[in-house]
């Protein structure tokens, strides 16, 4: 910025020919200091660079998850990778049994003591189920232990209608005294009827303990079906177990880092 001031006689300055000093004020034009504190590298062109270690790739090379990997960071993250072996996969198995135990058992308590099936317990045995399976493989996951994660969560969420109704049925009331009193001489008229009669076939043998629990077991296994009977209770309690499913599916995926390779530079 620049200023024109008159002559005077009495001013000393340096004049313009023209009779007025001119002053002018600015900012100097500033050179470019290099600067030293910070490093500057220039990528060359054309250099493909391993993701990991960020050094040239040289010989052979190999993609980790799809990035460009050095030889040397490739086997190193192949040797941290657990392989996926039988023992690994019957310890989780193992594990989702216990699992799925804890699981029944915490949905029958829920159910025995408010008197109400929550089928919301079935999100809560799905993670149970799947964690215990991971703790068990120790990471390891694939289709194998989903599979097994399913099987087990459906397996803890149907049988725990097996001790919820027999609570159930235990807390019914007993028959009254005049009842009792009616069938017993119902009972006796019935004996003296039948002793006149000619002898009838023997009666079918009871059924054993293992037969009655396999029985048991049927229809708990069968019990998120037998819901249906109830169309909406029974529809609103698939999906949960269908959401319950899908939580122990999605939770035993496991880590799987593809490593394909050598290629060459």
């Amino acid at each position: 910025m620049c200023l024109k001031i008159q002559k005077h006689p009495l001013n000393r300055g340096f004049f313009s020919p023209y009779g007025a000093t001119l002053l002018c004020y600015g900012a100097a034009p500033m050179m470019e200091t290099p600067q030293f504190g910070t490093a500057e590298y220039q990528e060359q062109a054309g250099i493909d660079r391993c993701k990991t270690c960020n050094q040239p790739l040289a010989g052979a090379y190999y993609r980790v998850s799809g990035a460009l990997t050095c030889q040397v960071c490739a086997q190193r993250i192949a040797a941290q990778l657990q392989p996926d072996t039988h023992n690994a996969f019957v310890r989780g198995v193992v594990f989702g049994i216990g699992g799925a135990l804890v699981g029944l058992i915490l949905y029958s308590s829920i159910g025995i003591m408010t008197g109400l099936e929550i089928g919301y317990m079935s999100l809560a045995v799905g993670y149970i189920v799947a964690r215990a399976i991971m703790m068990g493989s120790s990471g390891i996951g694939g289709r194998r232990y989903q599979i097994a994660a399913v099987i087990l969560t459906y397996m803890a969420v149907s049988l725990s209608a097996v001790p919820i109704a027999l609570y159930q049925l235990s807390k019914q009331p007993a028959p009254s005294t005049q009842q009792s009193q009616t069938r017993g001489a119902a009972n006796e008229s019935a004996a003296s009827s039948a002793s006149s009669a000619p002898s009838a076939p023997s009666q079918a043998p009871a059924m054993s303990f293992a037969a009655a629990l396999g029985y048991l077991a049927l229809l708990g296994l069968a019990s998120p079906l037998l819901n249906l009977l109830d169309p909406l209770h029974g529809l609103i309690g698939l999906v949960i177990l269908f959401v319950g499913l899908q939580i122990a599916w999605r939770s035993t995926v496991g880590t799987r880092i593809p490593i394909m390779g050598p290629f060459n530079a």
